[in-house]
Order: C-alpha cells, then structure tokens, then sequence
C-alpha cells in the first residue's frame, strides 16, 4: 500500500512539474525573443528583471509541489541575514540532481536568482541556451594550454570575455552556483580520486579562482552549504514520491573580503603557481570542516 502510495504521489509531482515547465519555458522563450530584438539598454534591463521573475515564479511552483507531494522535511539552519538585493557567491557539496531542487528552494526569494557560469558552446542549445542568455547566466570561454601554445596572441582574451559578460552584474544584485567537486559524489569516484574526505570528492579551486577573477570584486559574500541525505543519497523519483522523510542543510555565510589570508591573492591564482597551490590549500580546510560536519550529522 506505502509503495503505491509513493507512486501515487511521485505520478502526481511529475506531472506538476511537466506543467509548470510546459507553462514557463514558452514564457522565458518568447521574452527572451523581445529582449533580444531590442538592442537598447534600459529595456534589456527591465526585461532581465521582468524574467527574472518569471524564474522566481517558476522556482516558488516547484516548491509547492514538493511541500505538497514530497512532504520532505527539510532541517536549514544559517538562513539569517540573507539579502535579495546583495551579491553572492553559493558553494556546496554535490550528490545528486536533488541538490539543485533543494538548492533553488532554500534560497528562493532569499538571495538573487541562482546562476550557473556556463561553457560558451552552450548558448546554442535549441531553446535553453537563449533561455540562459537571457536569463543573464554568464557564458565562459576557456581555452586549452595547447590552444593556447599555438595562439599565444589570445592568452587573456578567455578572461576579458568573460569579465566583459559579468559587468551588468555591477548594477543587478546576482547569485553565481559553483559546485566545486565539479561532479557528483560517488563511491566509485571517491575510491578513483583516492580522496582525503571520508563523505567528499576533492575540490577544485579553478571553478572558483574563475568566478572571482571574472566577477572583479562585485561579489560580497560566500554561501558555503553543507547538505546531508540522512537516509542517504536519493534519486529524482525517491525525492519527488515521498521516499525521502528528511534532509538537513547548514549555510554558512561569510564577507569575501575577510575570508582569505594575507598571503593569498586570488586575482593572481591562474598566473601564479604559489597562489595556485595556496588557494588550494585554502579550499581543502573548508572541505574538511564540511566533512567533519557531515561525520557528526552522519553519527548522531
């Protein structure tokens, strides 16, 4: 009966969710055809607010339905002194395709809209790849050593193009996501990478260095979070059917002006060997004190 119930429910969610996106994504698409057909300035700003919204609409849908078939309770703690009107940069461990619902529901109408930097390719997927454009998810160009090795009058240009894409970030307050592992957590990849963590994959300080450098100083804050799957991992459907009873999540916020040390200079971390390794360091005392976080919850 439970395990017809749980389909019951996971049916219910997925069709609300097929709804919701079938409801938004013509919306998000024909906007973005009339921010992209008038090239002037104050109405692709009141545009980009204007679909912004639509992604808060789209977002706070979502968070109905799972409150009303997933019945998850979910255990956030750090919340305070938050500001929709501020810039961000979000970190977190990564586990599952639930981390990004989870993720989006948390901070929906907390914090800025969350954007992922996202490779340049991708702006012409069929439909998404406008959607992000004009939903103001920056685009990154990153070019290879060996590119680089037989183009050597392009060293930089990665940086400055992205750099260039990130200014309107200086007037709207903006949320970037970074997942720092880079992938997923599984054992199989946490026994591959002969990681240091007992619950983590090892972190990569590029992602971040990248956004730092690119973003010039217009973030203020970084939101390190901490999620725990106490019943363990879940998938999509064990999510939405009402399999998982609860998750936990620790934000921890900190100002980035005061968050590294003396000696590390984050703007020289892709010319710098040193800043490199330093930075990296930096990174892993984090993500120990994040697996030392998960050990505790995992043993209570």
């Amino acid at each position: 009966m439970k395990t017809l119930l749980h389909s019951l429910n996971g049916a219910l969610s997925a069709l609300l969710y097929g709804l919701n996106t079938l409801f938004w994504v013509p919306l998000v698409l024909a906007l973005a055809v009339l921010k992209l057909l008038v090239p002037l300035k104050p109405w692709r700003t009141f545009m980009t607010y204007l679909l912004d919204a639509c992604a808060v609409g789209w977002i706070s849908v979502n968070n109905f339905n799972q409150r009303l078939f997933s019945r998850t309770t979910l255990e956030v703690s750090g919340l305070e002194g938050l500001a929709r009107n501020d810039w961000y940069l979000v970190i977190a461990n990564h586990q599952s395709w639930v981390d990004i619902l989870l993720l989006q529901r948390v901070f929906n109408r907390e914090v800025p809209f969350l954007k992922f930097f996202l490779k340049q390719q991708l702006i012409w997927v069929p439909f998404l790849g406008l959607a992000w454009w004009a939903l103001d998810f920056p685009f990154m160009r990153r070019y290879s050593k060996s590119f680089l090795a037989k183009n050597p009058h392009l060293k930089g240009k990665d940086m400055e193009t992205t750099k260039k894409a990130c200014e309107k970030f200086q007037y709207k307050p903006t949320s970037i996501m970074n997942f720092v592992e880079g992938t997923r957590f599984t054992k199989e990849k946490h026994a591959r990478q002969v990681s240091p963590f007992k619950h983590l994959l090892k972190p990569k300080a590029g992602g971040i260095a990248f956004v730092l450098n690119a973003m010039g100083g217009q973030l203020h804050h970084l939101i390190d979070v901490t999620i725990f799957y106490p019943a363990g991992t879940p998938s999509f459907w064990d999510f939405i059917n009402g399999s998982v009873s609860k998750i936990k999540l620790h934000v921890d916020v900190k100002p980035l002006k005061d968050l590294f040390p003396e000696d590390i200079k984050v703007m020289d971390y892709f010319e710098n060997p040193e800043q490199r390794a330093r930075f990296q360091q930096w990174l892993n005392q984090q993500w120990q004190a994040k697996d030392q976080r998960l050990e505790n919850w995992k043993t209570v």
